[in-house]
């Protein structure tokens, strides 16, 4: 089957507060990409950082800050639970659906098997820690 080519879109970091969290990143020279976004359903405001310039043949990797809306959210227990720190790992994919029906087929965990709504309006979902060694991983798909 045919998912990609398969690239690393994103590292999510769980933070208390945007400004607060953006300060290392600003200081390492990334840039913000866009406005914060509040996404309801995932009880987030997000803001993104470019790794890099994108070029025609290249897509930026990008580091996402994201705060939660209030404490009773994916984001907010995990900032409960362990604090902050890298929260999740995202892939983007050509195909999104086709490739959660292919690891679903081969008992893969998925949080989602269909894709919802995430930042920017992409779709997305979530495989579960348990089958990917620890690593909560969002997958993307691209436009």
């Amino acid at each position: 089957m045919d998912f990609g080519p398969i690239f690393i879109d994103h590292i999510g970091i769980a933070t208390e507060n945007l400004d607060a969290g953006s300060k290392f990143w600003e200081l390492l020279g990334l840039q913000r990409t866009q406005n914060d976004e509040r996404v309801e359903d995932q009880g987030v405001t997000t803001r993104f950082f470019s790794t890099s310039i994108p070029t025609a043949e290249t897509k930026a990797s990008m580091v996402e800050l994201l705060e939660p809306t209030h404490p009773d959210t994916p984001v907010g227990r995990f900032l409960d639970k362990r604090g902050q720190g890298i929260q999740q790992l995202c892939f983007s994919v050509a195909n999104l659906q086709a490739l959660l029906d292919h690891l679903d087929a081969n008992g893969i965990r998925l949080i989602n098997r269909t894709p919802t709504l995430g930042a920017g309006g992409k779709k997305i979902a979530f495989v579960h820690p348990s089958s990917t060694g620890g690593v909560l991983v969002e997958l993307s798909q691209r436009r």
